[in-house]
């Protein structure tokens, strides 16, 4: 099971998963190529690019954002929907061409947590609105 089904608190419903962009791994994985002839070093950036996308799980449900990273030391961010103010989207050249950004959530009391090598940074954006203002309705 992932992290995220089992962290859902009773009756909260995920509307959004967002995916870690494989573009944004590019960097290890040419420096594998370029280290494969080492001793098979190359192998070892291949497999660190192969565990950050498979265990990165990001999701925006009826009530928070929720985000963890890692595979044997575990990270998440879980910021509560009505404590969010605001989510920045930085994307450079590269980003821009391939659909993958990062982002940083910020709001009051919360420290800004950055969320790095999204994909479709502006469709996350757009879901995370679109629950902010759903869970405002439901809640006036």
């Amino acid at each position: 099971m992932s992290y995220i089904s089992n962290s859902l608190s009773n009756g909260e419903q995920v509307k959004y998963e967002g995916k870690i962009s494989p573009w944004s791994l590019l960097p290890l994985i040419i420096l594998g190529f370029l280290t494969i002839a080492f001793f098979g070093l190359g192998l070892l950036f291949w497999i660190a690019a192969a565990i950050r996308y498979m265990t990165t799980e990001l999701a925006i449900t009826d009530k928070r954002v929720i985000a963890k990273f890692g595979f044997i030391s575990r990270n998440t961010i879980e910021l509560n929907m009505a404590k969010i103010e605001s989510i920045q989207v930085n994307q450079g050249i590269l980003g821009r061409i391939f659909d993958f950004g990062s982002l940083t959530i910020a709001g009051g009391g919360i420290p800004s947590a950055p969320i790095p090598g999204i994909s479709n940074p502006l469709a996350f954006r757009r879901a995370f609105n679109d629950a902010q203002e759903a869970a405002a309705q439901k809640a006036a």
